[in-house]
């Protein structure tokens, strides 16, 4: 039983559920979805739609999206804010100062999905003390507009711009501005639509982040004792219901080499359960070699030691035990949403680690003809394959443990082991 954190003889905590208020059609509020269960307000603007608690395929709506990350969130959808965005906007704030769960009352953000939601509302801003900074998904069109919103303007702004900049873009207190060249419109960012991109709004999500926590003054988690309680639960408590427990309600983990892992939380705590907490080795360990933290995420390099006594199928998918020990350096790109995980990215040198197992030669036939002299024959040759062993664990904890371009003396050979 775990010391340090839950008592995992007793049932995980259950994911919170979304707890909506409809306070009158096209306007409603949501509760945080962290652990914590109360936070800043934030107010977002978005176009009329009938998905508010949805989640498809793992992608949430941004109503669900902005309450994992801690939120007390206000949504406003357009067709309200036709004619009515100062009273609207009045009643959306009064909404979050009215909510026992609302901190930072008088700190309030903004992010607007939609360029004309922007229009219709920038005016307004200034009447409402409480609103510290904005986010706006604006179109290429806006460009020069820009200028003329944000010099009234008594906020700081962020904004997002589809395609590539036609002049130099703006980084100042006042405004700060990103453009997205892989994509043509501004609703990038809106899900369970064509021209959602799921990677490009994840990059504008951390930047909104990044803006709305320096100006809103939260939410404020401590994401290493969020990624530590989530590995202590699989590699020493070694449960999977507390495992996911520190997960939002659908987190993906994605093993690059090997392409393994789960997307949503029932293939993913049917990874966890069949192939990943209890395939590990007794003595595994993890040894951090340098961490660093962002906004939401963290990101860790370390040596994942064990000795290969089983089969490891996310490791080593079908690879008999060697009984051998390695020491792999990998690296984790974790992302904390709130204070629960959202994902885990992680990649390892596969090539060191069928080193150290014994399971790669030294050398390998080259499977392409060379010829050893322009216009004179074809020979068939060997490469010495340039993947090292444990070296790369003793690079990786000691800069100066092993010597630099040892491989560049490397050479081919023919194929009775020569040199070509």
């Amino acid at each position: 039983m775990s010391k340090m954190y839950g008592d995992i003889t007793k049932p995980a905590p259950s994911l919170p559920q979304p707890q909506l208020k409809q306070i009158r059609k096209g306007l409603s509020l949501l509760l945080p979805l962290s652990r914590r269960g109360s936070g800043p307000g934030l107010i977002i603007l978005v176009p009329d739609h009938d998905k508010q608690l949805s989640i498809e395929a793992g992608i949430p709506s941004p109503l669900m999206k902005w309450a994992e990350e801690g939120y007390v969130v206000v949504e406003i959808q357009s067709s309200e804010l036709v004619g009515s965005g100062e009273n609207i906007l009045g009643e959306a704030v009064n909404a979050l100062k009215a909510c026992e769960r609302c901190d930072q009352k008088e700190r309030i953000g903004v992010v607007v999905y939609e360029p004309s939601l922007w229009s219709a509302t920038s005016r307004y801003i200034s009447s409402f003390p409480e609103i510290v900074g904005a986010v706006i998904y604006a179109d290429s069109e806006d460009l020069i507009s820009t200028d003329e919103q944000s010099s009234s303007a008594t906020i700081p702004l962020l904004f997002h711009f589809p395609g590539s900049p036609s002049r130099k873009t703006q980084r100042t207190e006042a405004i700060t501005e990103y453009f997205y060249p892989s994509t043509k419109s501004s609703s990038f960012a809106l899900p369970f639509q064509p021209t959602f991109n799921y990677t490009v709004e994840a990059v504008s999500h951390t930047r909104n982040l990044t803006f709305l926590k320096k100006h809103m003054h939260g939410p404020i988690f401590d994401l290493e004792a969020i990624w530590e309680e989530h590995t202590y639960y699989e590699f020493q408590d070694r449960s999977v219901e507390w495992t996911m427990s520190t997960m939002v309600q659908e987190p993906y983990v994605n093993h690059i080499p090997t392409l393994t892992g789960g997307v949503g939380r029932e293939e993913l705590t049917r990874f966890y359960r069949e192939n990943f907490i209890f395939a590990n080795s007794q003595d595994t360990e993890l040894e951090l070699v340098s961490r660093t933290t962002g906004v939401d995420r963290v990101v860790d390099e370390f040596l994942f030691r064990f000795t290969h006594d089983s089969v490891v199928d996310w490791l080593l998918p079908g690879v008999p035990s060697t009984f051998k020990k390695a020491s792999v350096p990998f690296t984790a790109i974790v992302n904390i949403r709130g204070d629960r995980l959202y994902h885990e990215h992680i990649a390892w040198d596969q090539g060191t680690l069928l080193r150290q197992l014994g399971l790669m030669p030294d050398f390998l036939p080259f499977p392409y003809p060379v010829s050893k002299e322009k216009g004179g024959k074809e020979v068939q040759v060997e490469y010495q394959v340039p993947v090292e062993g444990e070296k790369t664990a003793q690079m990786l904890r000691d800069r100066g443990s092993v010597p630099s371009n040892e491989m560049f003396k490397f050479r081919a050979r023919d194929g009775k082991g020569g040199v070509a």
